[in-house]
């Protein structure tokens, strides 16, 4: 067997540090397990979901050997693992050796080898399941893995709900597969169609919330957007160009589409299954004709200095780790996208304090509203 060399890879554009890294136990586990199966196919019959900085699709690659017309299929749903993956491609001369695909049945057709790095939500695991079992080979075997921290016994009967076997293999290094086998045809009869919908009758004027497995708060409505909304109508009301900056499913573009007609809005997120979501959201509230959805990183799209209005409720946590950067990043690229006066108007837990940097970064910022747990402030482009 052709050995993979882990240590190559890079997770850039992520951030890097000596105690990050581009490949844990979990990667090599699940390539490990899925060797003597993957010996016996065609680049053609593998997928990969879920790869984090292109490690499992690169070593897969390597042991069925590159060919630019027989290529492995994967979904990521961050736009920078994609371009990680990528990277880790061109260095190692694999680029032709994957294409990146969609998360729906085109990814899964006739595969007879899945490597599936087991999301933390149910729900993403619900759909992704779903969608394996409805399109891949019945013959097919998803080798599912994490770490173990991260694993829970709730999973395997979400997948169960799928496919006819579940094993779980001997943990190494903290890491553990599930071997899944046998998908269920026939779709469970409790399923509902993704993206999931729901009505809001409490969110003025009445608000459909649509979403995929993977979005944030499904089809709710977080506490933190919910006390944003509370005072939209606040935030810059002369306002003709708004953008919604990780946007999730799109809740705030689609109420200030709703209540401006005349705002046009961007909704944007880095997250496939958010900007998925974000895009049936605001077509089941028929403001499609004003609001743009895009799956970028940080608004990167964005012409400077474009916006009288940015909307925020910058997430905190990458996976399970308390991850501050990523808020960083957003306000700073809240100050680039608004016009000289524009309006960053941001809710945040209270705790992490935002103020300094927003009142740094974008300019006066001053506490539009404050309860127990979250903070609402307006800042002026200086």
């Amino acid at each position: 067997m052709v050995e993979f060399d882990w240590a190559r890879l890079s997770r850039w554009p992520d951030a890097d540090a000596p105690n990050l890294f581009a490949s844990d136990a979990a990667d090599r586990l699940i390539l490990d397990s899925a060797a003597a199966t993957l010996a016996g196919l065609e680049p053609r019959d593998v997928v990969v979901v879920g790869d984090t900085y292109g490690g499992l699709t690169l070593a897969a690659a390597t042991l069925l050997g590159a060919r630019p017309d027989d290529r492995i299929r994967v979904h990521q749903d961050p736009v920078v693992a994609e371009r990680a993956l990528a990277a880790n491609a061109r260095a190692l001369d694999l680029a032709d050796a994957y294409r990146s695909c969609e998360l729906g049945p085109a990814v899964a057709v006739g595969a007879k080898a899945v490597l599936l790095r087991l999301p933390k939500s149910l729900d993403a695991l619900d759909e992704i399941a779903g969608i394996l079992a409805s399109s891949a080979a019945t013959d097919v075997t998803v080798f599912a893995g994490g770490m173990q921290k991260h694993l829970t016994v709730a999973m395997n009967e979400v997948l169960l709900r799928h496919f006819e076997r579940v094993d779980v293999g001997h943990g190494r290094q903290k890491a553990r597969v599930l071997t899944v086998r046998g998908p269920r045809v026939a779709a469970p009869d409790d399923a509902e169609a993704w993206p999931r919908r729901r009505f809001h009758r409490d969110i003025a004027p009445g608000l459909w919330v649509c979403a995929h497995g993977g979005a944030f708060a499904a089809d709710r409505i977080d506490i933190g957007t919910r006390f944003l909304l509370s005072h939209l109508d606040q935030a810059a009301p002369d306002a003709r160009t708004a953008v919604d900056l990780a946007c999730g499913t799109g809740v705030l573009a689609s109420a200030l589409a709703l209540r401006r007609p005349g705002v046009r809005v961007i909704a944007t997120d880095q997250s496939a299954a958010a900007a998925a979501s974000a895009s049936a959201t605001v077509e089941a509230n028929g403001v499609a004709d004003r609001v743009g959805v895009r799956r970028e990183d940080a608004g990167e799209g964005i012409p400077d200095g474009t916006a009288d209005l940015v909307l925020l409720n910058p997430p905190f946590h990458n996976g399970a780790a308390l991850d501050l950067r990523v808020g960083r990043m957003l306000v700073g690229a809240a100050a680039r996208i608004l016009a000289p006066g524009g309006q960053l108007f941001t809710v945040f837990n209270s705790h992490l304090d935002y103020r300094p940097l927003m009142q740094r970064m974008v300019g006066p910022t001053r506490q539009v509203d404050r309860n127990a747990k979250f903070t609402i402030t307006a800042s002026t482009r200086r």
